[in-house]
C-alpha cells in the first residue's frame, strides 16, 4: 500500500522500496492552463551547475540517462524514470517542478499529486490542490536528495515567477531564445521500460520479460517551446520597500528606536505606575530574564517592542494618517503606514499580527507553526521538524503537540496565525512556561519540554504546559491584548485564558468542584482554576479570551 505524505513529509527511499529504478509520475491540471513539468539535478550547493541536468521537454535525458522524461502515461501529465544508482556523485539532489506556461496562478490547480513507482507498485504519494497557493506560478513538488543514503522529500513550496525564476533561483541562466530539439528519426523503438499508453506503471526494478518494439514515446517529439515567462520577483535581504517615499510621513506606531512617540502603555511585564529608575518589565524584587536599565541596548533577538500588545496611547491606530501626514497625497503616502519595518535586531514586530525574523542573525534557525509563514525574502529552506515517535505519544496524550517547520538560510521570514497578537519574549538564560497552543515561533537554541501541574479536585489530577528555557526569543500569541500580573499568594487565573508564566512559580489546580454539584440547579461555570505562587518577581500573562 502507497503511504500518504503530506507536505514536509520526509523518509529513506530504502524505507520504501528496496529498487534503485524508479518511476516518478505528476499529476496536475486546471482549466485553460498547461504545464511544463521539469526535474532539476543540482549539486551540494543545490545548484544547477551541469546545464545537462535540467530535464525538461528540450532536453528529454542526463548524459548517462540517469534521469529521462517519458511524457505523460498511466493517467499522468508527465512522468520520469530515475535510475539512483546511476546518478553521478556530483548530483545530489533532483528537485521535480511544475511552472505554469503562460497566464495563470497555481491557486486554479485542482487535485494533483507526485507519486513514486517501484516493480510496478506504487510507494508513495504526495497530494495537493490549489488552495494550497496563492499567487504562485511555479511550485517545487518534491526532491530526492541524497543524505549518507537517497531520501524522498514531500516539498509543496510555491514560487513567485516562472521557469526563468526557478532557472535563477537554481543558479542557471536563461538562453533568449531556445533552440528547437532535434526530432528522432521516423520509426524509432521506444525503449523496452515504457508502458504502452494507458497501461499500468511501469515495473521498474523487477526482471523484465522481452518486449516487441513500441511505437515512439511522446517525447521523442518536443512540443511548442511555451512564451517566455515573466521576470521573476528579486530575492534581496533588504526591506522590501527601498526607496523613500514622499512626502516624509511622521514615526509610525512601530518607529526605529531613536525616533520621538506619543507617550506608551506600560511595556511586557511592568505594572502602572511603576518607577521610572526601575528596568522594564521588573517587578519589586526582580522579574527574572526582563530586567534592563534605561538606555540599554536591547538584548539579542529583541527588538525595541512596542507596547506589549498595543499601540502608543494618544497616537492614531496603525493604517490611520499620523500627525503632521498629508491625508490623500497619493499613493505612496498611503502606503506608507504599512512600510517594513527593519531595525537591525533579529526579531522585528511589523503590526501587532505580523512578526519578522532574520535567519541571518543570530546564526541559529527558527521553530515556527506549520503554515505561519506569509512571505519570505532571501535564500530560506523550509523543512519538516518531526517531534520522534516519543514526541508524539507525549504530545497526544497531554495535548501538548507543536506541528512545526524548521525555518534555515540567509533572508527574512514574516510569520502570522489568524490574525493573533504576536508578543517576542526574550529569554536569556531564564525559563517560561506557554501552552502549544499560544506558541507561534521561537529560536532552535531554546530548550523546550512538556511540564506537569500538580493539583486536585479533578479526574487526572494534572494539566500540562510546555516549558521553554536557554537563551533565545518564544513569539507568544494571543487573542486580543493581554495583562500581565504580580504572582501574590491569592492570584488565580482561569486554566482557559492563562497564556504564560514565569517557570519559577508553583502553580496547582484549584478546583471548586463540591459534592452534589448537579443536585443544584446552576452554578457559575468557574468550577476549575490555576493558583500561582512565587517569590516576587514571579508573574503571569492573561488574555482575554478563553480557549
Amino acid at each position: 500500500m502507497a503511504r500518504e505524505f503530506q507536505r514536509g513529509h520526509k523518509a529513506k527511499i530504502s524505507d520504501l522500496t528496496q529498487g534503485t529504478d524508479l518511476y516518478v509520475g505528476v499529476q496536475i491540471a486546471a482549466p485553460g492552463l498547461t504545464f511544463d513539468i521539469s526535474c532539476f539535478g543540482l549539486d551540494a550547493n543545490e545548484q544547477l551547475s551541469d546545464d545537462r541536468y535540467f530535464i525538461f521537454f528540450n532536453q528529454p535525458k542526463s548524459p548517462e540517462e540517469s534521469v529521462q522524461l517519458l511524457g505523460a502515461q498511466s493517467g499522468d501529465t508527465e512522468s520520469f524514470r530515475v535510475t539512483l544508482d546511476r546518478i553521478p556523485a556530483n548530483i545530489q539532489r533532483l528537485s521535480f517542478t511544475a511552472t505554469v506556461d503562460g497566464a495563470g496562478q497555481m491557486s486554479q490547480v485542482g487535485p494533483g499529486y507526485i507519486r513514486i513507482v517501484a516493480g510496478g507498485e506504487e510507494v508513495v504519494r504526495y497530494a495537493f490542490n490549489g488552495s494550497e497557493f496563492t499567487t504562485e506560478r511555479a511550485v517545487m513538488l518534491g526532491d530526492f536528495y541524497l543524505k549518507d543514503v537517497w531520501r524522498f522529500a514531500a516539498v509543496g513550496q510555491g514560487f513567485d515567477g516562472g521557469l526563468d525564476a526557478l532557472l535563477k533561483n537554481f543558479g542557471g541562466e536563461v538562453a533568449e531564445e531556445e533552440p528547437a530539439a532535434a526530432q528522432p528519426p521516423a520509426g524509432g523503438a521506444a525503449p523496452g521500460f515504457a508502458p504502452p499508453p494507458g497501461g499500468p506503471a511501469p515495473a521498474f526494478g523487477a526482471p523484465a520479460a522481452p518486449q516487441a518494439p513500441q511505437p515512439a514515446p511522446s517525447f521523442g517529439v518536443p512540443p511548442q517551446a511555451p512564451a517566455p515567462a515573466p521576470a521573476p520577483h528579486p530575492m534581496h535581504g533588504a526591506p522590501t520597500v527601498a526607496a523613500p517615499m514622499a512626502p516624509p510621513p511622521a514615526p509610525s506606531p512601530y518607529a526605529q528606536p531613536g525616533q520621538p512617540q506619543a507617550p506608551q502603555q506600560p511595556p511586557f511585564g511592568q505594572i502602572p505606575g511603576q518607577a521610572p529608575g526601575q528596568a522594564p518589565g521588573q517587578f519589586p524584587g526582580q522579574f527574572p530574564g526582563q530586567g534592563q536599565q534605561p538606555g540599554a541596548p536591547s538584548p539579542y533577538g529583541q527588538p525595541t517592542p512596542p507596547p506589549y500588545g498595543g499601540h502608543p496611547q494618544g497616537a492614531p491606530p496603525p493604517g490611520m494618517p499620523q500627525p503632521g501626514q498629508q491625508a490623500g497625497a497619493g499613493l505612496q503616502a498611503a502606503l506608507q503606514p504599512y512600510r517594513e519595518a527593519a531595525t537591525g535586531q533579529r526579531w522585528t514586530p511589523q503590526n501587532q499580527q505580523l512578526m519578522r525574523v532574520d535567519l541571518a542573525m543570530g546564526g541559529a534557525s527558527v521553530l515556527a507553526r506549520q503554515g505561519s509563514m506569509v512571505m519570505y525574502q532571501g535564500k530560506v529552506d523550509f523543512g519538516y521538524k518531526g517531534a520522534g515517535f516519543a514526541g508524539r505519544i507525549v504530545g497526544n496524550a497531554t495535548g501538548q503537540e507543536m506541528q512545526l517547520m524548521r525555518c534555515s538560510g540567509r533572508g527574512q521570514v514574516f510569520l502570522a496565525e489568524e490574525a493573533s497578537h504576536l508578543h517576542p519574549i526574550e529569554l536569556q538564560g531564564d525559563g517560561i512556561c506557554v501552552s502549544a497552543e499560544n506558541v507561534l515561533a521561537f529560536d532552535e537554541s531554546l530548550q523546550y519540554e512538556v511540564r506537569r501541574i500538580e493539583g486536585h479536585g479533578i479526574p487526572g489530577g494534572a494539566l500540562f504546559t510546555m516549558q521553554f528555557q536557554g537563551t533565545g526569543t518564544v513569539v507568544v500569541k494571543t487573542h486580543g491584548v493581554p495583562v500581565v500580573l504580580p504572582v501574590t499568594p491569592t492570584t488565580f487565573a482561569d486554566s482557559n485564558a492563562v497564556v504564560a508564566w514565569s517557570a519559577a512559580s508553583q502553580v496547582i489546580l484549584s478546583s471548586q468542584v463540591r459534592l452534589r454539584r448537579n443536585a443544584y440547579p446552576g452554578h457559575s461555570g468557574e468550577t476549575v482554576n490555576l493558583q500561582f505562587r512565587g517569590a516576587p518577581g514571579n508573574f503571569i500573562v492573561v488574555q482575554p479570551y478563553e480557549v
